[in-house]
């Protein structure tokens, strides 16, 4: 179950990233409206990454969780922000799920 919570941790984080580009494009309200959601994914992402370390190894779980939200926000940058796609982005992409999936399996 921890597992699930600190993947929901890392989904959070991505969002708070997600929001953070959004309110760099924005201005007036909707700027701090964004800002609003980053500061609630924040705390969400924070506060499932606490619960989820309870149990899980610290090293693993915090390792896991911010490797969750690289691979997210560089897929919310190449699908929502036109960032560049280039052969070395993917290929670290690639290594890095393969590194959290890794980590995962080696952690109790």
């Amino acid at each position: 179950m921890n597992w699930i919570i600190l993947t929901i941790a890392g989904l959070f984080e991505v969002l708070f990233a997600f929001c953070l580009g959004k309110a760099k494009t924005s201005t007036g309200n909707e700027m701090y409206a964004w800002y609003a959601g980053f500061l609630v994914a924040l705390c969400a992402s924070m506060g499932l990454l606490l619960k989820a370390t309870r149990t899980l190894p610290l090293g693993s779980a915090y390792a896991v969780w911010t490797g969750i939200g690289a691979v997210g926000t560089v897929l919310i940058g190449i699908i929502v922000f036109k960032e560049p796609i280039t052969f070395w982005r993917l290929l670290f992409l690639v290594t890095l799920i393969g590194s959290i999936i890794g980590l995962k399996a080696v952690s109790h």
